[in-house]
């Protein structure tokens, strides 16, 4: 399973990348791979503050419904439109097409992952 090492990781399975003062955020493979088919994406909206460690939203796949945590405190000032047609880029392309939303973020983000860390973590969880 992909872990690109570029980016930060949470325990609860998001990944993050930061440039310019935006993150990007998405769900990991290993989170994907586990929801199983994802058929509904509720993201924070636009112009929204989101927490770092909260709740922002919620995915929904034929499996169940999982909470979805912003890794970031910062505005929303993106999300990713394509999701409400087309859920399942999530599972065929996690890192790329598959990002939720994106923050204008609030200070440096804290309490990452590395890939390192991230994959030793997913290993015990397999």
């Amino acid at each position: 399973m992909s872990v690109p090492t570029e980016l930060g990781y949470t325990a609860e399975h998001e990944w993050v990348s930061v440039e310019d003062g935006v993150a990007t955020v998405g769900v990991t493979a290993f989170a994907a791979e586990s929801l199983g088919d994802i058929v509904y994406v509720e993201a924070p909206q636009a112009g929204t503050e989101v927490t770092s460690g909260q709740p922002c939203g919620e995915i929904e796949s034929t499996k169940s419904v999982s909470d979805l945590y912003s890794p970031v405190t910062g505005e929303v000032v993106e999300v990713n439109e394509a999701l409400e047609s087309a859920p399942e880029t999530i599972n065929s392309d996690p890192y790329g097409l598959g990002w939720l939303f994106r923050v204008r973020v609030s200070g440096e983000p804290s309490g990452l992952l590395s890939a390192q860390e991230y994959t030793k973590l997913t290993e015990g969880e397999d």
